[in-house]
């Protein structure tokens, strides 16, 4: 019986190591074009190539040199601070109003919340570009801002309700019970537990706006160029080494962002695992003075 026992204990270890060692290859197979834009970055020949026959930073000094590239970057940057903002502040509340009540439609409600997120976005932008059509705001960087608000918001509302779960409400119980208003208890009780999930809500939010480049194509028009419209223009009109730049610049931004939302993500876990409130005994005395009954 034990020699059977160890048999199937290495029969799993050496089912586990060769499922991550496929995991492996398939994600180095995915992340070997993303590792090739960077050398091609800074590449000293004046077309895209590689491997690249020398090494130089002349398309990072073009791209910060050229007034056309830093105004789409610092677009996109307003875009999605304004995105990041009102996502946060939309998607919040939505989020608690959800997890927190039971009412007749609920599912229909989250359905249609994160439908951003299940449509097509070719779709979404066809819509909202008859629709900014006939209001005249194709290429209104505040029309931009909305509809990125609409496909941003359901990454708030995931973040936050996947925080909210298993958050015990007694904390908030506890603290109305001695005097808080439902307002100072959401700030000083709910709100620095949740804080994890909404900041990287918020952070999910920043990036699917700064990277969004389908509804930017129907929507931004002449005069609201993004960086990724920026970009997408390069390709077609100038093929040149500084779109690697900056797509080895959006690498970074993109890496650093899921980064610190995973870290976000661990410390909302841990705060969500934290011990409980213990349950009151029925002689355990209130701070007043009062005993339970």
């Amino acid at each position: 019986m034990p020699r059977a026992r160890r048999s199937r204990q290495a029969q799993r270890r050496g089912t586990s190591r060769g499922l991550t060692l496929v995991a492996g290859l398939v994600f180095l197979y995915l992340l070997l074009p993303i590792l090739i834009v960077i050398p091609v970055s800074f590449s000293s020949g004046s077309y895209l190539g590689f491997p690249p026959p020398g090494f130089s930073l002349r398309w990072y000094h073009n791209f910060f040199g050229r007034a056309d590239w830093l105004g789409a970057a610092s677009l996109s940057l307003w875009i999605g601070g304004a995105v990041m903002v009102l996502s946060t502040a939309l998607g919040t509340p939505a989020a608690i109003a959800l997890v927190r009540s039971n009412f007749p439609g609920r599912n229909l409600l989250v359905g249609f919340i994160i439908s951003p997120l299940i449509a097509p976005v070719i779709i979404v932008a066809i819509g909202l570009y008859f629709f900014y059509a006939r209001l005249g705001l194709v290429g209104n960087p505040f029309a931009l801002v909305i509809a990125h608000t609409c496909l941003a918001v359901p990454f708030v509302v995931i973040n936050v309700s996947a925080a909210l779960q298993g958050f015990d409400e007694r904390l908030e119980h506890a603290a109305m019970n001695l005097g808080a208003t439902p307002w100072r208890t959401f700030w000083q009780v709910t709100f620095p537990i949740i804080r994890p999930g909404i900041l990287a809500g918020a952070l999910f939010a920043f990036i699917s706006s700064f990277d969004e480049l389908v509804v930017a194509l129907f929507v931004s028009g002449s005069t609201a160029v993004t960086l990724p419209r920026k970009m997408w223009d390069s390709i077609r009109f100038e093929i040149d080494p500084t779109i690697a730049a900056v797509s080895t610049i959006l690498i970074v931004l993109a890496s650093a962002i899921f980064l610190s939302a995973e870290l976000l993500r661990r410390r909302s876990e841990r705060l969500r695992s934290a011990a409980p409130l213990p349950e009151p005994s029925a002689k355990e005395a209130l701070p007043d003075g009062a005993t339970v009954i």
